[in-house]
């Protein structure tokens, strides 16, 4: 089985998430969703809850907010596919609880987190899909901590495409080949 790392980026609401499971249905029929969310809110909670309803019944989720990698190097049953959805949420949760350390210490943090999921993936030897958010295309944020999570995402995402073997760019629903 090849070890292919597809990194899946765009915009809100750009398809990033349905095409990532449209891709992953097509390697077989287990395949594991891990999911990042946190469900700080009703709101958040109820995208959760729609979000695991809608998936395929023979699909595990492995819900990490935090520590992907560790998660994912203690499996015994290897998938046919991973599916990482997502690492903008990832990044989040990992500069949450960071919070009052500096902005070095957390891209430290989140490049670590990286590297050991994709360690973990080249162990189960199983295709991995990433879906991340492209924020880099807007305007500079106007607080402090939101350059922080801008700086600390893109740098994330540009890690993930220099070790990925294929990176899509959702535009309406339209993938675009980055690399391939």
């Amino acid at each position: 089985m090849s070890t292919k790392l597809t990194l899946i980026l765009g915009g809100a609401r750009s398809g990033k998430s349905d095409y990532a499971e449209k891709l992953a249905a097509e390697m077989g029929r287990r395949v594991l969703y891990i999911a990042t969310a946190e469900a700080g809110d009703e709101e958040m909670a109820a995208r959760i809850e729609a979000h695991r309803r809608a998936r395929p019944a023979g699909w595990q989720t492995l819900e990490a907010s935090r520590n992907v990698g560790a998660a994912l190097a203690a499996i015994d049953d290897c998938p046919d596919a991973l599916l990482l959805d997502c690492v903008t949420l990832l990044v989040s949760n990992i500069m949450l609880a960071m919070e009052s350390e500096p902005q070095a210490a957390i891209d430290a943090a989140v490049q670590a987190e990286i590297e050991a999921i994709v360690a973990a993936q080249k162990q189960l030897d199983a295709p991995l899909i990433v879906v991340s958010n492209e924020v880099g295309l807007g305007l500079v944020p106007p607080y402090p901590s939101s350059r922080v999570y801008r700086d600390v995402l893109g740098r994330a995402n540009q890690r993930l495409a220099a070790l990925a073997d294929r990176v899509l760019f959702m535009v309406a629903g339209l993938p675009m080949v980055v690399k391939d």
